[in-house]
């Protein structure tokens, strides 16, 4: 699946998978066909139930002893108020962690873990399977989803509400290495297209949340 946010906002267009079922050839293809950074997208309830801070809050807590913490904040960011980001993980049983295998296993069974989480606190359980920092990076979603904030992290996790499934998935940006900037709404359309796969505009998804038991 495809996602696009909006062209006021970053009008980027995120590669979206549910993570439990994530492949090293999914990896592959993220990597190559869509070029951003690949990182798992999570619903407020499993990063909660997994203990999971946001970067910034590490930082801020940190920032008295490492003063660059502080005078890095990512206050001006300039589509948005602030970073979805949390830790970065390997699973305990990679290898370097960055091979499409070892990032298939980490994002795999991030998503079987986050399925556990939804449900209560997972104990010490996310410790024994994941060691940071690695090279899967966590996005934590705003607590109130696309009501709070509209970013991919959100709209991805909306949509695995809506579907029924695991809020936890992997994104990735596409980008345009011709252009070396974003890839184009129309460019991104046509390889959803050419590829039988949906694309839907941050807008579709905010509707049918919205809408979601009326």
């Amino acid at each position: 699946m495809l996602v696009h946010d909006a062209v006021n906002r970053e009008d980027e267009t995120d590669l979206v998978i549910l993570a439990e079922k994530v492949e090293p050839r999914h990896i592959a293809t993220m990597r190559s066909e869509a070029g951003g950074l690949i990182c798992v997208a999570m619903h407020p309830r499993v990063a909660d139930n997994l203990e999971l801070p946001f970067l910034t809050d590490v930082y801020e807590a940190a920032s008295g002893r490492y003063r660059v913490l502080a005078s890095t904040k990512p206050d001006d960011l300039p589509y948005d108020e602030r970073s979805a980001f949390s830790i970065m993980v390997n699973h305990r049983k990679t290898y370097t962690g960055i091979t499409d295998i070892d990032r298939a296993l980490t994002i795999r069974e991030l998503g079987l873990l986050g399925a556990k989480a939804l449900s209560g606190k997972t104990g010490d359980e996310f410790g024994k399977n994941f060691r940071s920092p690695g090279h899967v990076p966590i996005l934590r979603a705003a607590n109130g989803l696309v009501f709070e904030r509209q970013g991919h992290t959100e709209l991805a996790v909306a949509l695995a509400e809506l579907a029924g499934v695991t809020p936890v998935l992997a994104v990735c940006e596409m980008l345009d290495a011709e252009t070396n900037r974003a890839l184009t709404l129309e460019a991104a359309v046509g390889y959803a297209k050419a590829r039988g796969l949906g694309c839907l505009s941050g807008a579709d998804i905010v509707r049918a949340y919205r809408g979601r038991g009326a």
